[in-house]
């Protein structure tokens, strides 16, 4: 499973992370971790667009685990 850490980013940047991994490997599961809202929100349509079943997970202080499953 890959983990990509997107903390202190602003969008677009977790988004386009996003893409690059899903670009590499569009069928192993991957988590996302981000640390604000839009990116939460952003990440997770753009995932869903793409065919993920997205699972937001609270890790405390302000971060939150995207997981990105097929």
């Amino acid at each position: 499973m890959r983990e990509i850490d997107t903390r202190g980013l602003s969008c677009p940047q977790p988004v386009l992370m996003f893409h690059e991994a899903n670009k590499a490997d569009s069928a192993s599961p991957m988590d996302v971790l981000v640390d604000n809202e839009a990116s939460r929100e952003n990440v997770s349509r753009a995932a869903k667009k793409s065919g993920w079943t997205v699972t937001v997970k609270d890790e405390g202080n302000g971060i939150s685990r995207l997981e990105l499953r097929k």
